[in-house]
């Protein structure tokens, strides 16, 4: 086979085997997504804790203290 043919072979493949593998991570990113859709309302939804008050008082009251 030619060397010219053989390089337009090549760089064929190698194009067409990274669209096949875009192609894959396409299928696979949209198979996930529900489950991906799930898990994220399910964080959404969980109640999160209230942020602790900040104590009244001042610095010099601290500073008595310790």
């Amino acid at each position: 086979m030619p060397p010219f043919i053989e390089l337009i072979v090549v760089v064929v493949i190698m194009i067409t085997a990274f669209f096949v593998v875009f192609m894959l991570m396409f299928l696979l990113a949209l198979f996930l997504a529900p489950i991906e859709r799930g898990i994220s309302k399910m964080i959404w939804a969980k109640s999160s804790t209230p942020a602790p008050t900040v104590p009244k008082g001042s610095f010099k009251d601290f500073s008595k203290k310790h």
